[in-house]
């Protein structure tokens, strides 16, 4: 077998250079006529476009609002129901039924547990028992004091009738016409009359005693009934406040004895925040002062309270004062335990407050709190329609904090000034909102 080589040979010619301009020229042409070849009159209104586009510098703005300069100290807290209470059972006794649980809302005297009230109802029958007995004693001895009055009645009699036969007996004694003796009979009997009476009288005071003791011993009797019926009335456990059931600690069939813990309630009318105070800020705090509170459960709402209660007892080691603050809790959404934030209201006097971006300084003086800034210039923004141009307008500084400055004049709440700009600003210069501008129609 013979092999073939087969042999390729290459040509490399130099181009002619016109040639070469040639083949670059209808690719610079069309790079050249997409960059800028337009016809006259578009070329014109183009080379104008930059011109106008360059009278607009993009600006933030910003709604002049009246704030506190320094930042509110916030304070942390938990909320309470303005009052728990313990329901505890008042009798020994086997627990029948517990009608609430945990979460559940009570109203003021609806029943809530029940005890077996069986000892207690024999207890009763009992007591009325003997009730009824000294009742029965008492009519006894009534009817004594009735018999002993009729008594006193017909001794009342026999004593007058004795009198008149004396009387008549010692007139015919006179006339001589009985003897002495038959005068002095009438005259003994007379006497003895008269004791029979006392005797009569004293018994009716007796008996009319013993009616007024076996009366206090009904009494003392019914008492005891009244107290009986009342413990049994204990064995019905029902709710002392409207709020909502915190725990439930013994169940149906527990023993429960006196003072055994059946269910924890809480008031939820109101809610009750604990902050701890610094000693240090304690003079801002006054019983009566309002107090804005936050809770993390519901972060759209921000609660206005009350401070309620002042503790005079300081944490000997942190020395922090405990404060109450009480917010009002009518839809009952706010519960027990959540974390509550408290900011104290002490400024009542709020100017409008800046960030120091918006101004610049035109003039230099003291304010109260030795500040170098004075007076100043800002750019307020004046809409109209699509269009927004900016106005120089001198205003005056106060305090300084935080990068935000007071205007203590010429500036007026909602008005909507320049905070920063993408360049120098002249008085009626036409000016375009960036997207985080802010709005006083928003």
């Amino acid at each position: 077998m013979s092999l073939r080589f087969l042999t390729i040979r290459y040509t490399y010619r130099v181009p002619n250079p016109t040639t070469y301009w040639l083949f670059f020229l209808p690719g610079l042409l069309l790079l050249t006529g997409g960059c800028g070849l337009l016809p006259p009159g578009d070329a014109q209104s183009e080379s104008a476009r930059p011109q106008q586009q360059q009278k607009f510098v993009t600006v933030d703005a910003a709604v002049a609002r009246q704030a506190s300069l320094e930042e509110a100290t916030e304070y942390v807290g938990t909320t309470f129901p303005v009052r728990e209470v313990s329901l505890r059972s008042r009798v020994e006794g086997q627990l029948l039924d517990v009608t609430a649980d945990v979460g559940d809302r009570v109203e003021q005297g609806q029943v809530l547990a029940r005890i077996d009230d069986s000892i207690s109802k024999a207890t009763v029958v009992e007591a009325e028992a003997e009730v009824a007995a000294l009742q029965s004693e008492v009519a006894s001895l009534t009817a004594d004091v009735n018999d002993a009055r009729a008594q006193v009645e017909q001794a009342q009699l026999e004593l007058k009738q004795a009198q008149s036969d004396a009387a008549r007996t010692s007139q015919l004694f006179q006339q001589g016409a009985i003897s002495e003796q038959e005068a002095e009979l009438d005259r003994t009997a007379v006497g003895t009359a008269r004791q029979t009476l006392q005797s009569a009288q004293q018994q009716v005071a007796n008996r009319a005693s013993a009616v007024v003791a076996a009366q206090r011993r009904v009494a003392a009797q019914e008492a005891i009934v009244a107290q009986e019926q009342q413990r049994q009335s204990f064995t019905v456990l029902t709710s002392p406040v409207t709020g909502s059931v915190l725990e439930r600690v013994l169940e149906p069939g527990d023993l429960a004895q006196a003072g055994d813990q059946v269910l924890r309630l809480g008031d939820f009318s109101q809610i009750q925040v604990q902050v701890q105070i610094s000693e240090l800020e304690l003079a801002g705090i006054r019983t009566g002062q309002t107090a804005q509170v936050k809770l993390d459960a519901l972060p759209e709402q921000t609660f206005t309270g009350e401070v309620t209660q002042i503790s005079l007892a300081a944490d000997a080691t942190a020395r922090l004062i405990p404060v109450e603050v009480t917010i009002p809790n009518n839809d009952r959404r706010i519960g027990r335990g959540l974390l509550a934030r408290v900011n104290f209201n002490q400024q009542s006097n709020r100017n409008i407050v800046v960030p120091e971006t918006a101004v610049q300084i035109t003039s230099e003086g003291t304010n109260k709190n030795n500040s170098e800034s004075d007076i100043a210039t800002m750019f307020i923004l004046k809409r109209e329609g699509e269009q927004a141009t900016v106005t120089a307008r001198e205003v005056k500084l106060g305090d300084r904090a935080n990068s935000q400055v007071e205007i203590l004049s010429g500036l007026k709440p909602e008005e909507e000034f320049v905070v920063r700009s993408s360049g120098n600003l002249q008085n009626g210069d036409r000016v375009r909102l960036s997207f985080i501008s802010e709005s006083s129609k928003s």
